[in-house]
């Protein structure tokens, strides 16, 4: 996967005459009131300092991904491209230039993260989305812990129709807004057994692990949605259904 995001970016970069351009990509972690500014609900993982928000500028066109490994980087595009993307901050590096370059040759957008009341609006607007389209008493599972997402899901759906995944163990086996969070770990495949649709986060991306949902997907023939700034030019080179309402 990350080979042909990487093929795809460079045929991007060519094309354009971006390869050996002198323009400098700057990376720098964003604190939790410039990424999301401020928001009534205060559980989001960003606000709980276990996820980080880079941003990368091509250009004065920026992007952005979400990580818990941020790194800064200041550089050319082409050293973003010897980057080998085996780890966390190096990823993040990759898809927040990624969708920067992208930004800026128009061919992708909603790559800026929505603040203050927007993630609350958004929320509502994906819940929405989802339930007219499959209708309310759709099964949906949940990756990632998206606290507005999960308690707009718990407002509008029986508790038994939400199943949700985490990686952080501080969310495992806990009860969350009436829903219990199983261990993604462990429990990825039941989800898309047991689900009828399933909403991810794009920091996917980052942690590795988008490729085995889009299998599974594929496998149990399960509409994959992917939600967030993260996944926004992978989701255009990948052809993945994104929802992402309120980001700029």
């Amino acid at each position: 996967m990350y080979t042909k995001l990487k093929a795809a970016l460079i045929d991007l970069a060519e094309e354009n005459g971006l390869l050996e351009s002198e323009v400098n990509i700057t990376a720098k972690i964003l604190t939790a009131k410039e990424a999301i500014g401020e928001t009534e609900r205060k559980d989001f993982p960003l606000l709980q300092g276990k996820e980080f928000l880079i941003q990368a500028d091509f250009k004065n066109a920026l992007g952005q991904a979400f990580t818990d490994a941020p790194s800064n980087f200041k550089g050319k595009l082409k050293e973003i491209l010897e980057l080998k993307l085996t780890d966390n901050s190096d990823r993040a590096l990759f898809i927040a230039t990624l969708n920067a370059v992208m930004r800026y040759l128009d061919a992708a957008n909603k790559t800026i993260h929505c603040k203050n009341k927007e993630p609350e609006l958004c929320a509502r607007e994906i819940v929405r989305t989802i339930i007219d389209k499959y209708g309310a008493d759709v099964n949906i599972g949940i990756v990632g812990f998206q606290p507005a997402i999960i308690d707009n899901f718990s407002k509008n759906l029986p508790t038994q129709n939400i199943k949700v995944t985490d990686l952080d163990k501080d969310n495992i086996n806990k009860v969350k807004y009436e829903v219990f969070i199983w261990d993604g770990r462990e429990m990825a495949e039941e989800l898309f057994k047991t689900c009828d649709v399933i909403l991810a986060t794009g920091s996917t991306i980052v942690n590795n692990t988008l490729s085995r949902l889009i299998f599974l997907s594929e496998k149990y023939q399960r509409p994959l949605y992917l939600y967030g700034t993260t996944i926004a030019g992978v989701s255009k080179i990948l052809d993945l259904k994104r929802l992402c309402f309120q980001a700029s």
